[in-house]
């Protein structure tokens, strides 16, 4: 193993490191209410595998040949002086790196001291393990430190939100974030006084009688998928809120800080339009609408 081996290795590692922070990033910032749990779990995953990978390959780096035998007890090794040097400098880097690293509790004090005179030598394997932990931590710390230093979404969305409500004269009524926020909001659009019962019983109402447009996009069968519709706090999504609009006859505006803008939902809608806030990182249940209106002139 020369130290040039080890360098690419280790610079290989940190950006396989900085690679799949970047990749969860974006997959945490794209999963929805649905998704959560299972890209959570991939992303562990993914994590759990490249640290084991990176570990065997610095282990196949440090004992080419898988052998743990002290270079000691091997016929033909370096004279004992010049184990004894470069064991003793193995020692300093382990004792070096543990001591910079905030993560690891290690000291130099555990590490076996090279005695100056008599025939004990020190436990290099014992010094290789030392300096891998201490590698694979200042791997961690730098990738968290890549992670924190990135835009904080929930603020850059907030800013992006008033921005647009300005521009379209809009006016924000929030609605609490209890899974009914897609039915409270779109209630809260209606001439005449409603809840999140009564839009929530019309969506399952209009979805049951038009399963054709709706089956091909959902993961359960419909009559399940109405049934959480009509009687749970089950967020609503794009779906529902097409059903909405159909079911109510309205031109339905969602406004959010990502795409386009404002999407149109149902633009044949004759009955009027409602308007609908998207965050998707704003609020601690993830996807949320609230309710927006015109707001009148002075």
């Amino acid at each position: 193993m020369t130290e040039t081996n080890r360098e690419e290795l280790l610079a290989r590692h940190r950006k396989e490191v900085r690679e799949l922070t970047a990749r969860i990033i974006q997959k945490k910032k794209n999963a929805t209410k649905k998704t959560r749990r299972g890209i959570n779990s991939e992303c562990e995953s993914l994590e759990h595998e490249l640290k084991e990978r990176q570990s065997r390959e610095i282990a196949a780096l440090d004992n080419p040949d898988g052998e743990s035998t002290e270079a000691s007890d091997v016929p033909g090794s370096k004279p004992q002086g010049q184990e004894r040097e470069e064991s003793t400098k193995g020692q300093e880097e382990a004792s070096n790196a543990i001591t910079n690293t905030a993560t690891n509790t290690t000291t130099s004090k555990d590490i076996p001291q090279q005695s100056p005179v008599g025939p004990k030598k020190p436990n290099r394997q014992k010094a290789r393990l030392a300096r891998r932990a201490a590698e694979a931590a200042s791997l961690s710390a730098a990738a968290e430190a890549e992670a924190s230093a990135r835009p904080d979404p929930r603020q850059a969305e907030m800013v992006a939100m008033q921005t647009l409500l300005t521009s379209l004269h809009l006016s924000e009524k929030e609605i609490a974030p209890d899974g009914h926020c897609l039915y409270s909001a779109f209630a809260d659009q209606l001439p005449t006084p409603s809840d999140h019962k009564s839009t929530r019983k019309k969506c399952a109402e209009y979805m049951l009688a038009h399963r054709d447009e709706f089956e091909p996009f959902l993961e359960e069968p419909i009559e399940e998928h109405v049934r959480k519709v009509r009687e749970t706090a089950e967020w609503g999504g794009q779906a529902e809120v097409l059903a909405l609009a159909k079911a109510f006859g309205v031109v339905v505006n969602v406004v959010q800080a990502e795409g386009r803008g404002v999407e149109k939902m149902n633009e044949k809608g004759t009955e009027g339009e409602v308007w609908l806030g998207y965050y998707r990182h704003s609020f601690g249940l993830g996807e949320h609408y609230n309710s927006l209106r015109k707001a009148k002139a002075e």
